[in-house]
């Protein structure tokens, strides 16, 4: 129930102090200039109290968005594989909003910095690619669903606000996928310049993630206990999307593995450990950025060597479900960009068929 009193200051003025008391419940208290404002806060309240939405209203109010990313990074953030890239998206959000309340964190404020974030550089796309330097939608899209995912947590477990404001706010639309992959003289010339580059582990590196269609990553992090050479496969125990694969290890990457194991440092486990420091992978971005200039190719990461290794697969008949195993994508959405190299081979499938049926 709520109690209103009539209050009188040292200057003759009145106010009005409501108290909210409900049972099981702590007491409320405000203290308005009006009687007509003392007596709708109090309504509004009460219902909010019995409905179970006051407290989580205070806690949005009581709680910064910095706290609220800060608890995240601490409880949530390690168990995630991913969890230095996330940090420094939400890195990001703490610093242009982290002093505000939650109960300030709105649908509409959120898609401002959204915007704001899409049109911003850093000084590492800036040198990279000037023409093109602000972020793409799909970054732009990571930074929101890390953001996303620390709200969500905070209604479901921490309980500081009712609803996650980021369900509000729409997604930039992501272009369909790159496909980039080389031309058989790009492979060629590509492949010389790795095999005459001054670091020994280029070229083997560049055959793996050819050959396999694996991640820069998952090539760079494996350890020989990783490898088994008697049945020619690679097992894959952390990947991006969090099961396990096995990559195929066959023909010239097969021998290079093998040879490899023969002269394999004992000091570490890595496949490909850095010189410095055995326990890190090597860093091969400045050989791999000279062999791109010596081969005279433009236009091509590292990662596209993944794309390269799926569209080869297409082209020799490969089926989307196939190229997704070897992948390791869960869905058949991520390889629809390779469809169209393999229309050639469905074609032939479709008009064997139909032989066979009509003669």
């Amino acid at each position: 129930m709520a109690n209103i009193q009539k209050r009188t200051t040292q200057n003759g003025k009145h106010n009005y102090r409501v108290q909210v008391r409900l049972k099981g419940y702590p007491q409320q208290t405000a203290t308005f200039e009006r009687l007509t404002d003392a007596r709708k806060w109090a309504q509004q309240t009460e219902s909010a109290i019995r409905e179970g939405r006051h407290f989580k209203t205070t806690e949005a109010k009581r709680h910064t968005l910095a706290e609220l990313i800060d608890r995240y990074s601490r409880d949530v953030l390690p168990a995630k594989k991913d969890h230095e890239v996330r940090q420094q998206q939400l890195n990001w959000w703490k610093e242009q909003l982290g002093t505000l309340a939650l109960a300030d964190v709105t649908p509409a404020l959120l898609a401002e910095y959204r915007d704001k974030l899409a049109n911003s550089v850093t000084v590492r796309h800036q040198q990279r690619s000037p023409a093109t330097a602000k972020r793409s939608p799909a970054t732009v899209n990571r930074y929101l669903a890390a953001l996303s995912h620390a709200f969500t947590i905070a209604v479901k477990e921490y309980g500081w606000i009712e609803t996650n404001p980021l369900t509000r706010v729409s997604k930039p639309k992501e272009s369909r996928g790159r496909v980039r992959f080389l031309a058989d003289d790009e492979r060629e010339r590509l492949l010389q310049a790795c095999r005459e580059s001054n670091n020994p582990d280029l070229y083997t590196a560049v055959v793996l993630s050819l050959s396999t269609g694996a991640r820069q990553q998952e090539i760079m992090s494996l350890r020989w206990q990783q490898v088994d050479l008697a049945t020619g496969v690679i097992r894959l125990e952390q990947t991006k999307n969090g099961e396990r694969r096995a990559l195929p290890l066959a023909g010239h990457a097969a021998f290079l593995v093998k040879e490899r194991a023969k002269v394999r440092r004992i000091d570490t486990d890595l496949l490909f450990p850095s010189k410095i420091n055995p326990a890190q992978p090597i860093d091969l971005r400045t050989p791999w950025e000279t062999a791109l200039k010596q081969a005279d190719i433009d236009d091509f990461r590292w990662h596209d060597l993944r794309h390269s290794a799926a569209s080869y697969l297409a082209m020799n008949g490969a089926t989307l479900a196939e190229i997704a195993a070897v992948l390791g994508h869960k869905t058949l959405a991520m390889v629809k960009r390779y469809a169209h190299l393999s229309e050639q081979h469905t074609a032939a499938v479709v008009a064997r068929m139909n032989e066979r049926i009509f003669g």
